[in-house]
């Protein structure tokens, strides 16, 4: 996968995260990722959600540890 940009979101708590991706989602061009990394457990549905309906494709989510990981395409 060719990461475009990496968002680190560690430590925000809700609604920090997605505030934070939707800020760095506006920077990529179209069929860019951007790779999230934050430990707000919340964010597994709220980030999910968020891409859905904002034309985004989550293309992947692994949690390592304490750290959930996801993958957005730009729509």
């Amino acid at each position: 996968m060719n990461i475009t940009k990496l968002l680190d979101a560690k430590g925000l708590a809700c609604p920090m995260p997605i505030v934070k991706t939707k800020k760095a989602i506006n920077d990529l061009e179209s069929g860019q990722i951007l790779e999230i990394h934050t430990t707000d457990k919340g964010a597994k549905n709220d980030l999910a959600a968020w891409a859905k309906s904002g034309g985004h494709e989550l293309l992947k989510y692994e949690e390592e540890k304490d750290i959930l990981k996801f993958w957005i395409k730009k729509g």
